[in-house]
C-alpha cells in the first residue's frame, strides 16, 4: 500500500518543480529582455557622456578616436546585438547579397546553405556584434548590415528607403517636412549613389509599428505640401515589418560610412541642400534622438483622404519626440509578411494621384 502512495507523491513533487521551473524560465525570459533594454540605455548614456551631450543645450564634440567613434556609432546604428549580416560577393557568378554571420558557415556536414535557410538551420552560430566589426565596417574590412526588428517586435531606429532618379527631390521633400514638424532626420546617400535613407534614432526602444506610422505619416504628409512631387522613388521602410516573421530576421538595412563607397561620397550624411557635411563624426555626434516616453503639446493634424479622417500626431518642436495619435493615415499591419510595407508604398502612389 505504500508503494502506489510514494510513487504518486514524487509524481506530484516532480510536476510542481516542473512548473516552478517553466515559470522561472518565464521570468528569465523577461528579466533578458529588461537587462537588454537597459543595457542599451547604459551604452546610450556611456556614448553621450564620452562624447560631452550630457545637456540637451550643449555643443557635442566631434569624437576623435576611433574608439569614440565605434561608440558613438554603435549608440546610433542599434539593432539586433546577437546577429549582423554581412555582403558577400561572387565574382564568377556576378552575384552579390547579405547573409548572417556565422560561425559555421560553409562547414561541411554542419552548415547545409542553401537547402536550410540561416534563420531555420539548427546549427546557429551566430557571432554577435562586437567593437571590432563594426571598426573593420568603418575601415573598409567589411560590409555590414543591421537587423532594426528586435525580437521584441520593436525597434532603436528607423529608415526610410529612397530610390530611383527622382531620389533627390523626394527625399529633400521628405526632411524639410520632418524639419518643420520638429521630427530630428538625418539623410545619408546610398551605396550607390543613386538614392538615399532618411534615419530617425529613437533614445529607447519602440514597437516597430509605432515607429513605421510615424513614417508613413510624414510621408503622407509631405506629399499634401508638395503635390508636384510623385514621391516615386519612395521604396520601403527599414524595419520593412510590424513583427518578426517566423524563422526571419526581418529586413536589413546596410550601415553608412563604409569606407569604399565613401571614397566616392556615397554612403555619407548629407546636409538641407543635399551636400555631404564637411564633419561627418561632428554631425553624428549633433543627431538628436527621439524620447518615445515624451509626449509633446504641439498637435498637427491633416486629411488623411477624401472621406473625412483626419491623421494625427502630437510634437515636441523643442526636443522633437513624437507619439502618433490613432487614426494614422496608412494602414501599416504587416505581420507575417515578409515584405511589410509594399502595400503602404502602393497606397502613397496612389494617394499621389488623390490629391492632384
Amino acid at each position: 500500500m505504500s508503494r502506489p502512495s510514494r510513487e504518486q507523491s514524487l509524481r506530484e513533487a516532480i510536476a510542481r518543480e516542473e512548473a516552478r521551473l517553466a515559470s522561472l524560465e518565464a521570468e528569465g525570459k523577461q528579466a533578458r529582455k529588461r537587462v537588454d533594454a537597459l543595457k542599451g540605455e547604459l551604452e546610450t548614456v556611456k556614448a553621450d557622456t564620452r562624447l560631452g551631450c550630457s545637456g540637451a543645450d550643449t555643443d557635442p564634440a566631434a569624437p576623435e578616436s576611433s574608439t569614440e567613434r565605434v561608440a558613438l556609432f554603435r549608440s546610433l546604428f542599434r539593432g539586433r546585438d546577437d546577429v549582423y549580416a554581412q555582403l558577400w560577393t561572387n565574382a564568377k557568378a556576378g552575384r552579390h547579397g547579405y547573409a548572417p554571420v556565422c560561425a559555421n558557415e560553409w562547414v561541411r556536414g554542419i552548415c547545409e546553405k542553401p537547402r536550410v535557410k540561416c534563420g531555420e538551420c539548427p546549427n546557429q552560430a551566430f557571432l554577435p556584434v562586437t567593437e571590432q566589426a563594426v571598426l573593420d565596417h568603418l575601415q573598409g574590412q567589411r560590409v555590414m548590415g543591421v537587423y532594426p526588428l528586435l525580437i521584441d517586435d520593436t525597434c532603436w531606429l528607423l529608415a526610410a528607403d529612397f530610390d530611383k532618379s527622382c531620389w533627390a527631390d523626394d527625399a529633400g521633400a521628405f526632411a524639410e517636412t520632418c524639419r518643420d514638424l520638429g521630427v530630428p532626420v538625418a539623410v545619408e546617400r546610398s551605396r550607390s549613389g543613386q538614392g538615399a535613407h532618411a534615419w530617425f534614432f529613437f533614445s529607447g526602444q519602440v514597437a516597430a509599428s509605432t515607429a513605421r506610422k510615424m513614417a508613413c505619416y510624414l510621408l503622407t504628409e509631405t506629399m499634401s505640401r508638395r503635390h508636384q512631387l510623385s514621391m516615386g522613388s519612395y521604396d520601403r521602410l527599414f524595419p520593412s515589418q510590424d513583427t518578426l516573421p517566423r524563422g526571419g530576421f526581418g529586413n536589413l538595412i546596410a550601415l553608412p560610412l563604409q569606407h569604399t563607397p565613401r571614397q566616392q561620397g556615397n554612403t555619407v550624411f548629407l546636409d538641407a541642400r543635399l551636400n555631404p557635411y564637411p564633419d561627418q563624426w561632428a554631425f553624428l555626434a549633433s543627431v538628436q534622438r527621439i524620447d518615445p516616453r515624451h509626449r509633446g503639446t504641439h498637435c498637427a493634424r491633416r486629411h488623411a483622404d477624401g472621406s473625412g479622417r483626419r491623421a494625427s500626431t502630437q510634437l515636441d518642436r523643442r526636443r522633437g519626440a513624437f507619439c502618433p495619435v490613432a487614426p494614422i493615415p496608412i494602414e501599416t499591419s504587416t505581420r507575417g509578411s515578409s515584405s511589410g510595407n509594399r502595400p503602404a508604398g502602393d497606397q502613397l502612389r496612389a494617394r499621389t494621384a488623390a490629391l492632384r
